[in-house]
């Protein structure tokens, strides 16, 4: 078996503080490289960021991009996979590969439509059945990314 990819969590203009620090933590307990892009709503130096991510900020790899198109001109072979109540397709449904950069937006937005309308093929949801209308994106984050690390096998014998 060939050597697993990580994969990357992708945060766009991430706003609450706890929720990248818990994204953070995630990422350093599941070896995922976590890239955040464009403005945050937040300086990394606030102290509900730290104290979400607690005593693991060491274990984290953390990439800062100014835009979306600068990461993907960094990784032009990466697979971005885009997160978004506006699409169809559940994250069960989703072949999730070793390596693909599974993205995030804003808590308050969201990604643009057009962005998810433009990659309708590696757009995916997560079902919500009941009347709340959407989830925590710390959440959302753990719900995909463990279910991605599921299909690669990468949680056997962890």
């Amino acid at each position: 078996m060939s050597e697993m990819k990580p994969f990357h969590i992708v945060l766009v203009e991430p706003e609450i503080p706890p929720n990248t620090g818990n994204i953070a933590r995630l990422c350093g307990a599941t070896g995922t490289v976590l890239h955040l892009v464009g403005k945050l709503g937040f300086s990394t130096d606030d102290r509900y960021l730290k104290r979400a991510g607690l005593d693991y900020w060491s274990e984290v790899e953390i990439h800062y991009w100014p835009d979306l198109p600068a990461l993907k001109q960094a990784y032009p072979d990466g697979r971005f996979v885009y997160t978004s109540k506006k699409t169809d397709k559940s994250y069960l449904a989703f072949t999730f590969l070793s390596g693909d950069f599974i993205v995030f937006g804003k808590e308050t937005k969201g990604l643009p439509e057009e962005l998810i309308e433009a990659n309708a093929q590696t757009s995916v949801r997560i079902p919500i059945p009941g009347k709340v209308r959407s989830l925590n994106l710390s959440t959302s984050a753990g719900i995909v990314l463990y279910e991605a690390l599921r299909q690669t096998g990468a949680l056997e014998g962890a």
